[in-house]
């Protein structure tokens, strides 16, 4: 399973998810977007680890989402990208991803914020 995890946009790989991205999924250091051995990111802070604006983030996760779309052979499983360390609420990030395809496995903490059956996995 693909782990996607929320980024920044240099690549720094510190903390979190990021980071256990980088331990045990592949995630490479000075690669803030996209595929990353048995990983994604998708970015939710910019050069400076400020947050990116929501906007900016919703393009990064339909990058994501078409990625899912033509790589159907594989499965995501998606965290709460963007619900820590960039400080935003989950009703504000889950939404994003409510049209994502079926090999796409939610944190179960976002059930409450999809209009569509997802499947999850747990929560991280």
């Amino acid at each position: 399973m693909i782990f996607v995890f929320g980024s920044n946009l240099i690549g720094v790989h510190g903390a979190g998810a990021a980071l256990y991205a980088v331990r045990f999924h592949g995630a490479i250091s000075g690669q803030g977007i996209g595929m990353q051995g048995s990983s994604y990111a998708i970015p939710t802070k910019d050069e400076r680890f400020r947050s990116l604006h929501s906007t900016e983030i919703e393009g990064y996760v339909e990058d994501f989402i078409q990625f899912a779309e033509d790589n159907p052979k594989l499965d995501f499983q998606v965290t709460k990208i963007g619900c820590g360390l960039a400080g935003f609420q989950d009703k504000q990030i889950a939404p994003l991803f409510d049209r994502a395809p079926k090999n796409c496995y939610f944190d179960e903490a976002w059930e409450p914020y999809f209009m569509s059956n997802h499947p999850y996995w747990g929560s991280f």
